[in-house]
């Protein structure tokens, strides 16, 4: 026998859930943003290409020395090796910082992500962290174990100021420049547009000097940016700098930092004045 519907207005039996309803946190957002990122065929695509690109380039130019080496070789110059392949992983950490936002608004998911979570800078700040976190991780680990290689293969014994370098201010430099992808890529919402102004960061300085070399008065301001060019300040962490007076040690690590901020903070407020 069908229950009959209670009449209009009646009192019907309460409902309570056995899942304990709680306001959302921070870390509800990251967890949300941690299946995101791993759910997407990008991420596997661009981390791997990472990963091969930047271990198998330093592989490869490791035994390239070997082969060639006429005694000129400085065995305690073996990790700056690692700097080609850390320059072109760049593209690969750009890419996927750029589409860790971009694809949402390209797809019209961030309409249900921000319906899910209304705190933007909630969820900006998850995605940061996440990231962050999955990018300097892998980076970590392809870092030592590529100086690993080198060393075994070209001898040498670096001290520890070069390990900690080549390894840890490596993938923080890295991380961070996927970071400023992200923020410029969540100030633009467009994939191809965020991906080339990175690009043109990136490789613009390098392309101006050719251009400014033959004018005296333009000298000193083409030297500027070939010091201080993303691929000069990575070559610096490697202690193998494009030109002299540019930042040393630990100094390129904090140049990214402060643009990475600069980057968020924009991102940030432009997030919090739109519609979407």
């Amino acid at each position: 026998m069908t229950t009959p519907y209670p009449p209009s207005g009646a009192p019907t039996a309460g409902y309570t859930s056995p899942i304990p309803v709680r306001p959302a946190r921070l870390a509800d957002a990251v967890a949300s943003e941690w299946t995101k990122i791993r759910s997407l065929r990008s991420t596997m695509w661009t981390l791997g290409t990472m990963v091969a690109v930047f271990f198998g380039i330093g592989t490869l130019v490791a035994l390239i020395v070997r082969a060639t080496d006429d005694g000129t070789f400085v065995e305690d110059e073996v990790l700056s090796l690692g700097f080609f392949g850390a320059v072109l992983s760049g593209i690969c950490v750009i890419t996927l910082g750029v589409l860790t936002i971009t694809s949402e608004y390209s797809t019209g998911m961030i309409r249900t992500t921000m319906t899910a979570c209304p705190s933007r800078a909630r969820i900006l700040t998850a995605k940061a962290i996440v990231y962050f976190v999955l990018v300097f991780t892998v980076t970590a680990v392809t870092t030592l174990l590529l100086g690993v290689v080198q060393v075994g293969i070209l001898g040498g014994e670096p001290d520890g100021g070069e390990w900690l370098r080549a390894t840890l201010g490596v993938s923080l430099y890295l991380a961070f420049l996927g970071l400023l992808s992200l923020g410029i890529g969540s100030m633009i919402r467009h994939s191809a547009g965020a991906i080339t102004v990175m690009f043109g960061v990136v490789l613009l300085p390098l392309v101006l000097t050719i251009f400014m070399i033959t004018f005296d008065a333009l000298r000193g301001l083409s030297e500027w940016l070939v010091k201080y060019s993303i691929p000069s300040q990575l070559g610096a962490l490697y202690d193998g700098s494009m030109m002299d007076g540019g930042p040393t040690g630990w100094e390129p690590l904090a140049i990214i930092v402060g643009l990475t901020a600069a980057a968020l903070a924009g991102a940030y407020a432009t997030l919090e004045s739109r519609d979407v």
